[in-house]
């Protein structure tokens, strides 16, 4: 990776700008121009540096969430996370290992509507979905500087 690409990535991980220009925004800040700034972002989501461009909303504060557990064969892993990543509801994945090895985060607009799509993907994959609902949270600050 280049300077200006580390830097863009150390310097928007946290406090994108919320404004109708964000991406002008980032340029001006960085000292490059929008059209760069967008292209660098589309080349590192498309190969895989980076998943997601947007905002990370506390849980219960807007719609609702849930953390979601799998019990996958390993060698069903695979098809069934494409299923579950299939759902723009679903913000990440991950395999873990243990029983429960595809683990995923859930967000929508409303209980009813997280309820209506973790049945769907059981519909879907034909395994039953462990639902993890918040009861207490804490803070994680997951922001760190990516560059020495």
């Amino acid at each position: 990776m280049n300077d200006l690409e580390k830097r863009l990535l150390d310097a928007f991980q946290k406090g994108l700008p919320l404004s109708p220009t964000p991406y002008r925004d980032m340029a001006e800040n960085l000292g490059t121009s929008e059209a760069l700034v967008l292209q660098i972002l589309q080349r590192l989501q498309e190969a895989g540096v980076i998943s997601r461009i947007g905002p990370v909303f506390k849980p219960k504060r807007i719609g609702a969430s849930t953390l979601a557990a799998m019990s996958i064969p390993a060698e069903k892993l695979d098809q069934v996370a494409a299923v579950i990543n299939s759902y723009h509801e679903v913000n990440h994945n991950y395999e873990r290992e243990h029983e429960y090895n595809l683990w995923f985060v859930v967000t929508a607009c409303s209980s009813a509507r997280l309820e209506e799509v973790l049945k769907e993907m059981e519909h879907a994959t034909g395994y039953p979905i462990l639902n993890l609902p918040l009861i207490k949270q804490h803070h994680i600050d997951l922001g760190f500087p990516l560059w020495c």
